[in-house]
């Protein structure tokens, strides 16, 4: 199953590669998690001031870290999923036995990346979630404070 270039599934170059792949997809990932860490963080941050100075009104401002964290995690959630697919991808050339020295060390997200964002803006992955901490915001709002 070698190439020309003898690049094979046990080659140490082609290990490596897949490596820096998947250490790429985890940090996505865990960025991905840390925002929402973050997000849950300041929503209750600014709850809990705007509850201390007596004023509802100003608990909207809590939806400015929400839709920016939203945007954060889509973008996160994108990327990953580019990074996926070109690890699939280099993968399936390694079962074909086409790989090529220049497929190796060119770690770029596959796919068009406007079109990751968006559906990674609609996925379900960051809209319950998102979600979730707005109807909190909501019923923060008219019921507690």
């Amino acid at each position: 199953m070698a190439t020309e270039n003898n690049l094979v599934a046990s080659s140490p170059v082609v290990q490596a590669h897949l490596g820096i792949i998947q250490s790429v997809i985890q940090r996505m990932a865990a960025n991905s998690s840390s925002s929402k860490a973050w997000c849950i963080t300041l929503v209750s941050a600014v709850l809990v001031i705007v509850a201390d100075r007596g004023r509802p009104r100003c608990a909207w401002i809590a939806v400015i870290p929400i839709t920016l964290f939203l945007v954060l995690d889509a973008y996160y959630l994108a990327l990953e999923k580019g990074f996926r697919d070109s690890y699939n991808g280099f993968v399936d050339k390694i079962h074909r036995g086409v790989i090529d020295p220049s497929d190796l060390y060119a770690v770029a997200p596959s796919g068009p990346p406007v079109g990751r964002f968006l559906k990674s803006l609609a996925s379900f992955a960051v809209w319950p979630f998102y979600l979730t901490l707005l109807v909190m915001v909501y019923l923060a709002k008219t019921l507690v404070l």
